[in-house]
């Protein structure tokens, strides 16, 4: 096939757009199947994003039953006949998931993620996965099943993890939306690397699973990533909402539930004249951040005069530290432990990545005392943010503290100057909201003088996911880095 002379107008598209031209009969799903695949053909050797792609004939005769379906009358949701591809790290019906492992290189599972099930259920075709980091460990997206995905702006930069391949795709316009996953910043950092926003919901916002454990992990979710704010509420409509199998999942939010590509604009439209957003910069010093960095997030917060928003550089509320040992104990316990039995057994072990072994060797020694004071810091932790809710309604900090980095290191061992201890201590900026449970969105802020992008991370109140969308759509209204500079490939 060859190279497109110039961008699709269907790729082009936002989410919302699409669903639009679909449902009112002025695309068909097979010319949106048809120009996706062309163009997912002629770019996808440049970032190699999306992994385990459909043959193209099965995905187009699944284009021509949406269409026989429409035309009788009937459609599955917003999402019908848009092409998808979820994360790698999501268990897909029929389709190969690898979770980025070699030991699981010719896995195809029997059931879905429930957010793969919701995404089915709202209409979406599945051409192929996203690639992603093994087992999701890291936000540097490589590993021996599939290689390393570049960066859309730069090549021979790291599109960030370990939502990576989700992300890259979403700024090739290679997919309309995509799912990712979040623990260390996974749906934050690749978003900010690409230059597309990334969101991690409230804690139960999403149902997580089906998993073996259901009660533990609260720190890892899934959620939503896009090229604009309102295709981002979109998805999160979609993947929202109580399942029985999740037993802390949340009540479905009755305004979020009613989102439609008609009404989303409206909905995320809000006065925010008067809100206020606590900045917390590098945390007086604590955190090392490259250059360029905290310069491009405080001309994004200065922007927000334009719509009524206070800024205030505030002190730490917290000691960062013990937030960190905190972050530590409950890593090493939640994700050494999910891996354990891969670890006990001699063939499997071999095929482990350097970082999973650290991860589960660290869980070896952990002590139920050591757990319950973790778990004890992280409580005081979340009342402290609460108390600045009480005098804030936003919390703001960099998505990242580097940019993107050299996609041949595994990840960055020193910081202006300062070493990194661990293989994620460089993405330390996102372990507080983890930890906390909060809605927090990655926004774009633009360009440092390397070309490379870099975001910020808006935080709300605990459940107040729409809050956190409304602000990040009033910045975009400003700022609207994702439409005005696509990749060089692409532009």
């Amino acid at each position: 096939m060859t190279r497109p002379l110039s961008l699709d107008p269907i790729v082009a598209l936002s989410a919302r757009e699409l669903s639009r031209e679909i449902h009112r009969g002025a695309l068909s799903c097979r010319e949106v199947m048809r120009a996706y695949l062309a163009h997912i053909d002629a770019y996808n050797p440049q970032v190699n994003a999306i992994v385990a792609l459909r043959e193209a004939e099965a995905l187009m005769g699944e284009a021509a039953a949406a269409d026989e379906a429409l035309a009788a009358g009937k459609s599955m949701g917003w999402m019908h006949g848009m092409p998808q591809a979820p994360k790698d790290l999501a268990m897909t019906r029929g389709l190969r998931t690898t979770f980025g492992s070699p030991i699981f290189r010719d896995n195809v599972p029997t059931t879905d993620t429930v957010v793969v099930e919701r995404a089915r259920r709202a209409g979406a075709l599945f051409i192929g996965k996203t690639n992603t980091p093994e087992f999701g460990l890291g936000s540097h997206t490589f590993n021996e099943v599939y290689g390393a995905t570049c960066n859309p702006y730069d090549a021979t930069r790291s599109a960030g993890g370990s939502s990576g391949g989700a992300a890259a795709a979403l700024a090739m316009r290679m997919l309309p939306v995509a799912d990712g996953s979040d623990f260390g910043g996974s749906l934050r950092n690749p978003a900010a690397f690409c230059n597309v926003y990334g969101y991690r919901p409230s804690a139960g916002r999403v149902p997580y699973g089906p998993t073996p454990e259901t009660f533990l992990p609260q720190l890892g979710c899934e959620g939503p990533m896009a090229r604009n704010v309102a295709d981002l509420a979109l998805l999160l409509a979609t993947q929202a909402g109580p399942d029985v199998r999740t037993p802390q999942a949340l009540p479905t939010d009755p305004q979020l539930s009613t989102l439609t590509p008609d009404n989303v604009e409206a909905t995320l439209t809000a006065d925010l004249a008067g809100a206020r957003i606590a900045w917390l910069g590098d945390w007086n010093g604590y955190l090392p951040i490259e250059d360029g960095i905290l310069a491009l997030c405080e001309e994004a917060l200065s922007s927000m005069s334009a719509f009524g928003v206070e800024v205030e550089a505030i002190a730490p509320p917290f000691p960062a530290e013990r937030i960190w040992k905190t972050w530590l104990v409950h890593r090493h316990f939640l994700t050494g432990n999910a891996r354990m039995a891969l670890y006990r057994n001699a063939d499997t072990r071999a095929q482990l990545k350097p970082e999973a072994i650290w991860e589960i060797e660290g869980a070896l020694p952990l002590t139920a005392t050591d757990l319950y004071a973790a778990s004890t810091d992280r409580t005081a932790w979340y009342q402290a943010l609460q108390r600045l809710f009480a005098k804030f309604d936003y919390v703001a900090v960099p998505t990242a503290q580097v940019f993107p980095f050299d996609i041949n290191e595994r990840w960055p061992t020193t910081i202006a100057g300062r070493a990194m201890d661990t293989y994620h201590r460089w993405m330390e900026v996102v372990v507080p909201w983890t930890l906390a449970g909060s809605p927090v969105v990655s926004v774009p802020v633009g360009f440092g003088a390397n070309g490379l992008p870099m975001g910020m991370q808006l935080i709300g109140r605990p459940r107040e996911d729409l809050s956190v969308l409304r602000l990040a759509a009033a910045y975009e209204r400003e700022r609207d880095w994702v439409g005005r500079y696509l990749p060089p490939a692409i532009a």
